[in-house]
């Protein structure tokens, strides 16, 4: 079974009532993605001006950057209920269909992971995105025949790591496609210093500023962490978080300066080992324990942002920074990447 990892940018079991109390409520309170920011309140308050609903909303980007709070942000701004569901939680056309004839007028239907959605499921939301109408097919065989529901206006976000699996069609049916990019250490700073004050737990700016660097720009790490260090403070019986206690709380979670925990090392374990030959996506999930899928959504993002590897047709390579970050001596040249195929 894969190990379960601190550093992981999704939700880990349990964590979800501990995040709600943190998320902020309206865009003013959400820090960073200043760009995103400004154009979704431009598109909020010109929705509400004309009384219609928001255009459909397609946000991308790595776990942990703050995607399922935009969409719960978007409905608070508007005023609309939320309903929140998953891709892998649609698996018949009537889960759909249910769920959208049950929507009320300008309400917010958010689909996380919509990557995952069913082929046809996406079919079905092409007029109900378009028109608000969807068509249900009643019975089987001669006696099939089809009913047309119509909605009420409503508007569909969608939130993905991998916005590629989506069917072109579906994609180009989203009126406000927005990507959520890393943060840099500075707003998570900010993210710290406000989530410390949420505690009620004193954090000194150096501390924070710790923490930010080391949160491999997602501001949900920066969380998670917060929360484990200030036990460190509770237990040493400090009032308040310094640089040393976070320090010692992130030595003890095994996260190194570079935000790196042993999973990663064991990842660039693996790329350094023969510097010849680059390294295929198969091979590195079956030498540290993971899916592949895994591999290229959660771990390799942060990897590639850091520097650390290279993506190539015949497979990974790693740069001189990687073979430092796993404690070895860099090759006068990272062999593999300019060599002719064999």
């Amino acid at each position: 079974m894969p190990e379960e990892r601190f550093v992981t940018p999704v939700n880990l079991p349990g964590e979800d009532p501990m995040e709600h109390i943190l998320r902020p409520t309206i865009l003013k309170e959400f820090i960073g993605q200043a760009r995103l920011k400004d154009n979704l309140g431009l598109y909020i308050e010109a929705a509400r001006k004309r009384h219609e609903a928001l255009d459909h909303v397609l946000l991308s980007g790595a776990p942990g950057l703050g995607k399922t709070t935009l969409a719960r942000i978007i409905a608070n701004e508007l005023g609309a209920e939320f309903h929140q569901t998953s891709g892998p939680a649609l698996q018949r056309a009537g889960d759909l269909v249910g769920l959208l004839s049950r929507l009320n007028e300008f309400d917010i239907l958010f689909i996380d992971e919509i990557h995952r959605l069913n082929p046809t499921l996406e079919e079905y939301l092409y007029t109900a995105m378009e028109d608000y109408m969807v068509d249900v097919v009643i019975d089987q065989g001669p006696a099939a025949r089809s009913i047309r529901l119509t909605l009420k206006p409503f508007t569909l976000i969608g939130a993905t790591t991998r916005e590629g699996l989506l069917g072109p069609p579906f994609r180009g049916r989203f009126g406000i496609p927005e990507k959520l990019d890393y943060y840099p250490v500075g707003e998570l700073k900010e993210i710290a210093l406000r989530s410390a004050g949420i505690l009620e737990a004193r954090i000194e700016d150096e501390a924070a500023g710790e923490i930010a660097k080391r949160s491999r720009g997602t501001p949900r790490l920066v969380n998670r962490i917060l929360r484990r260090v200030r036990d460190v403070a509770t237990v040493q019986g400090t009032d308040s978080i310094d640089l040393e206690v976070a320090r010692d709380g992130l030595k003890r979670l095994g996260i190194d300066e570079m935000g790196l925990d042993a999973l990663d090392r064991r990842i660039l374990g693996v790329l350094t080992a023969d510097p010849d030959h680059p390294v295929g996506i198969k091979t590195i999930a079956a030498m540290v324990g993971e899916e592949e899928r895994t591999i290229e959504e959660v771990y390799e993002p942060y990897l590639l942002q850091q520097g650390l590897l290279l993506k190539t047709a015949r497979g990974r390579i790693p740069t001189p920074m990687a073979y430092l970050a796993a404690g070895k001596q860099p090759p006068d040249c990272t062999p593999g990447l300019f060599a002719p195929e064999q």
